[in-house]
């Protein structure tokens, strides 16, 4: 699996994808499909991305992992966003991801990575306390477009995590 920057010639296939996952549901906030110049705003080149990496499986893209500063969060924090491709599903994807977007959030002085996933997103939530997110908060009965509510977690990761010596995490 080969990562690399996302441009916008991949918003197509990458709005794609992402569709798919949100048409499926259960798995993230996400409930209304994108356009590609929608996709490409969000995710690549519009006012709140920080990075989005792709990851190229077999010549096409097998997911992408963004940082953002929508909503505007706190100084030195930033927002992760994570897709992985649902058919084929591509094992790694997300493993694969994360080191790219780490040592991007290293390079713009990030002290915090912050997920938001549903919480009955059980394999997303699996997948970032996998790479070392932390739980720090919980948002209670958030309603989906048709009403139904579901919590959010909020889990984070120290940046400089794996450079501080254990005692002082």
């Amino acid at each position: 699996m080969h990562i690399r920057k996302a441009v916008s010639a991949d918003a197509e296939e990458l709005c794609s994808l992402l569709n798919e996952i949100i048409l499926a549901g259960g798995t993230t906030a996400l409930e209304t499909p994108l356009t590609a110049a929608e996709f490409a705003d969000w995710f690549i080149d519009g006012e709140f991305p920080l990075i989005c990496h792709v990851a190229v499986h077999d010549r096409s893209l097998a997911g992408f992992q963004s940082l953002s500063l929508y909503g505007d969060p706190p100084k030195g924090h930033a927002d992760i966003a994570t897709f992985a491709r649902v058919n084929p599903k591509i094992p790694g994807v997300g493993r694969a991801l994360f080191p790219a977007t780490l040592a991007a959030a290293e390079e713009l002085g990030l002290e915090f990575i912050n997920a938001t996933i549903r919480a009955d997103n059980v394999d997303g939530l699996a997948y970032y306390t996998k790479i070392g997110f932390e739980p720090y908060d919980r948002l209670i009965q958030v309603p989906l477009l048709d009403g139904t509510p579901v919590d959010r977690i909020k889990k984070r990761f120290r940046v400089d995590a794996e450079r501080r010596p254990a005692s002082s995490v």
